[in-house]
This record gives structure tokens, sequence and C-alpha cells, in this order.
């Protein structure tokens, strides 16, 4: 069952349960018209059961072994892979090194194609590019790599 259908039941039956309790522990004349002290009853009581309820239909840490592996981050999945290709997204420095305080050993344009080595640092990846003609393997910031054949917006 989704988060959303398991808070909306178990939400639900704390109403239900509120409203009994409420019923049967409090004075009629509260019941006979609406009023805030009615609504404060209601609202507290559908809190506190619906959230007791909650938590005993959550599975918890307790049980987040058994569960299966959530699908891994996007970050994970687009790490550089030898050989593929990928594009400059804007103007971009070509580093010594990986990091801003590293040499700058060209400026690649937007839309330039590099292609990585699978070497990385953290965010930056060690890359191949052409650049005036000329081969250069250096670092850039995968912040600003697309791969190649993904789609522009």
């Amino acid at each position: 069952m989704s988060a959303a259908l398991t808070a909306l039941a178990c939400f639900g039956a704390a109403l239900l349960l509120t409203l009994v309790a409420a019923a049967w522990m409090t004075p009629r004349i509260w019941w006979k018209r609406a009023n805030t002290r009615a609504l404060a009853v209601l609202v507290v009581g559908t809190g506190a059961i619906g959230s007791a309820l909650w938590w005993f239909a959550d599975p918890g840490p307790a049980q987040a072994d058994k569960l299966p592996a959530p699908p891994l981050l996007a970050l994970h999945q687009d790490a550089p892979l030898p050989g593929r290709s990928y594009r400059v997204a804007d103007v971009l420095n070509l580093r010594a090194a990986g990091g801003v305080g590293s040499p700058r050993l060209a400026v690649l344009p937007a839309g330039a194609i590099v292609t990585a080595t699978g070497v990385q640092d953290g965010d930056w990846w060690q890359v191949h590019a052409d650049v005036d003609g000329a081969a250069q393997e250096g670092w850039a910031s995968s912040l600003w790599l697309r791969r190649a054949d993904e789609r522009r917006r």
C-alpha cells in the first residue's frame, strides 16, 4: 500500500474512533451545535490517534533492512563511463586537476563534446576534449556536463 493510502486509511480510522470516543466520553450538549471545543476535540483526537496508527503501520527503521533496496540515485547512474560522450551545457573550464583552484588548460564552448576517461574525484571528471583541433585531457565539473544522447530542454 502506498504511503498516501496508508495515511488516508490511518487518519480516516482515527476520525471514526475519535467520534465514537467523543460520543461516549464528552457531555451530549457539546454536540448539539458546532463549537470550537467540539472542533478541538475532533482535531486533537484525530491527530493523536491517526499519528499512532500511522506509526504502527509504517515499517520504520527496524524493518527497513527487510525492504528491497531503493533504486540508485541519478548521480550514481550517471557516473562517468569510460568512452561515453558528454555535451558541455555552458562555457566550461578544462582544468589540470579537479577543483576551481587548479590551473585552467582551456575553455570549452557550450555544446562541445567531451569523452569521459572514467576517472572521477567527487564532482570532477577527467575528460578528453578536442580544443582547437588538438586533443586535450583535463578535468571538468560534471555539474556542467550532460549525456550527449540526452535531449535538450
